[in-house]
């Protein structure tokens, strides 16, 4: 051990007398020998940067996942052209198993992010090259979507370059393959040759038909008639009026003039426009109504009442009925009961007349 100096634990500022000098010190001293500096091993590399906590920035606390885990690429987490939409969702598709699905109606129910920007975020993933989706039919002659999930865009294209082409083998006639050498020419019957045919006697096919290359072009509707503002004005108020109740209803003048006969076909069997409107304008589906008009027309075809009868089947006072009796108290039990006039109730009458006999 190297000679150093003596120090108090008391206060390890106090230097002491070397040891072996003899000087007596005042009170308990527990001694403690430094070493001498150049026998300890010392260092004047720089330590790691990965030891050292940054000043700012994000401090990565790791764990070491044994179970429950999913391997994702940096060119994915970390790409530079994807939304962070799309690069959670990649990360959530990579973690789940073959024949999960993940249409956008099934992402919709996990995320709280909408339709529109879940396909948007899909859209992004196929253009990047991680998400291929192809429409296939199925035995049945359904079709279905075939999504693949490549975990790495240049793995696919090493796939797509070696995959093997397909083969298109010749087609084989099974009866000339079962036969046995074809003859030789010379031995060959000669088959009679048919009189040339003309093309004023040849027979003229749809191969023989002349081929219209222009584009057909839809025809014009034709214009409806007008529609008599007189008869029909409350069946064109009522229309244009739904736009009112929802703003989803907004209806084109065409779509006006088609729709009013079967508006008026609802007012002509004793529907009033207030009630009539409520049941075209209620219980609309939720989001964007593409085509107010057809859903109009629906409503309009299949839910159109019967017409009311030309008389009532009974009378409005027979159908509301007699009023009740009014409530009386009895003169004998003093209990309540119902009757036209005052008087006693059943079971004192029942009495009196049981002691009147008898008496």
């Amino acid at each position: 051990m190297g000679t150093g100096a003596v120090r108090s634990r008391h206060n390890p500022h106090t230097t002491t007398a070397p040891a072996g000098t003899g000087i007596p010190d005042e009170g308990l001293i527990i001694k403690e020998v430094d070493t001498f500096p150049m026998t300890d091993a010392q260092s004047s590399a720089r330590a790691s940067a990965r030891t050292e906590t940054p000043m700012a920035g994000v401090v990565h606390v790791r764990h070491r996942h044994d179970t429950h885990f999913t391997v994702v690429g940096n060119h994915l987490a970390q790409h530079l052209h994807l939304s962070a939409v799309a690069i959670g969702i990649g990360v959530y598709i990579q973690s789940l198993p073959d024949g999960a699905l993940v249409g956008i109606k099934d992402l919709t129910r996990r995320f709280r992010e909408g339709e529109i920007a879940i396909a948007r975020a899909l859209k992004e993933l196929e253009a990047a090259g991680y998400l291929e989706r192809r429409r296939v039919r199925c035995a049945g002659g359904r079709m279905a979507t075939l999504t693949s999930w490549y975990e790495h865009p240049e793995h696919r294209e090493r796939c797509a370059a070696s995959a093997p082409r397909p083969r298109r083998r010749p087609p084989t006639n099974p009866a000339r393959r079962h036969a046995g050498p074809a003859p030789a020419l010379a031995d060959r019957p000669s088959a009679p040759q048919a009189p040339p045919v003309g093309p004023a006697d040849r027979p003229v096919g749809p191969a023989d038909r002349p081929v219209d290359l222009v584009k057909r072009r839809r025809p014009v509707d034709t214009p409806l008639p007008p529609i008599d503002q007189a008869t029909d004005r409350t069946a064109v108020d009522l229309l244009a009026g739904l736009r009112r109740r929802d703003p989803r209803l907004l209806l084109s003048e065409r779509d006006v003039q088609i729709l009013a006969p079967d508006v008026r076909a609802w007012l002509d069997r004793g529907v009033g426009p207030v009630q009539l409107a409520r049941t075209l304008g209620g219980e609309l589906p939720m989001g964007v109504i593409a085509r107010p008009a057809r859903l109009l027309a629906y409503r309009l075809r299949e839910w159109l009442p019967p017409a009311l009868p030309t008389q009532p089947l009974e009378r409005p006072e027979q159908q509301r009925g007699r009023p009740p009796l009014p409530f009386q108290t009895c003169d004998g039990c003093e209990r309540a009961f119902r009757a036209a006039a005052p008087g006693r109730c059943r079971d004192c009458r029942t009495a009196l007349s049981a002691a009147g006999p008898a008496a």
